[in-house]
């Protein structure tokens, strides 16, 4: 995907958000982030769009500090998370493409790594606040998805602070069924996990998991259950016990 895809997506993801968020109420129990309320999934997603939006709009090279969740409920607090998803979107669509700032996955740019990142926190937090509200969730473009499948294996879980490990060598396959060419071959030992779009790799896998790539994407997230696993169950169980990524 474009960069110019990847905003679209997040004016839509974070709209549907506010939209979710407002028929909920702030004191709606978030199922997917037990601990949270829809207060506290508002002031996070806000306080992360305002975090990214400053790298672009100020260009920072180096790691800046957020600027902390704000002391804002109810109609205020969503009228200040639909104005930060606004700059976020707008700061987007209006930088240059050879902006200069710090950034934390590979990427072709850092305009292209801050559009798909974002537009992939706001699609998962989008997720979390309609399972809050009830009834049937927005849907996922499999597209979308499957590029959401590659961030999360190839470029998050690749990092050294990735603590899915296996003290012996095990491959875990991800698979769609519902999408060409979307599978993924994940390497694990006592390293970060290396992964690799495809399956030509001569090694048989130890499990396999698969399913609907939308549904694989959220699984991933630990916001579903893995549709189907076949093979070895303790590695799909090491991926949901040990693969959260938190914000600090």
């Amino acid at each position: 995907m474009e960069t110019a895809d990847f905003v679209p997506t997040l004016d839509r993801e974070g709209q549907l958000m506010a939209a979710a968020a407002e028929e909920a109420g702030p004191d709606a129990k978030v199922p997917t982030c037990p601990d949270w309320q829809m207060r506290d999934l508002l002031r996070h997603t806000g306080m992360v769009h305002r975090w990214a939006a400053a790298f672009v709009a100020e260009g920072h090279t180096a790691y800046h500090p957020d600027g902390g969740l704000p002391d804002l409920d109810g109609t205020a607090l969503l009228a200040w998370f639909r104005e930060g998803h606004r700059h976020l979107v707008d700061t987007l669509a209006d930088a240059p493409a050879d902006v200069r700032c710090w950034h934390f996955l590979p990427a072709p740019s850092p305009l292209a790594f801050w559009a798909r990142r974002q537009a992939h926190e706001t699609t998962v937090h989008r997720f979390d606040a309609e399972t809050a509200r009830g009834g049937t969730p927005s849907g996922i473009d499999p597209g979308f998805a499957a590029d959401g499948v590659d961030e999360v294996l190839c470029a998050f879980h690749a990092r050294p602070k990735s603590r899915v490990r296996s003290a012996e060598p095990r491959v875990l396959r991800v698979r769609a069924t519902d999408t060409d060419d979307a599978v993924w071959t994940v390497r694990l030992s006592q390293e970060p996990p290396a992964a690799e779009r495809g399956d030509t790799d001569t090694a048989q896998a130890d499990c396999e998991i698969s399913g609907p790539v939308a549904r694989l994407y959220l699984a991933l997230w630990n916001r579903l259950p893995f549709p189907q696993v076949t093979g070895d169950a303790s590695l799909a169980t090491l991926w949901r016990e040990n693969s959260a990524v938190t914000w600090s």
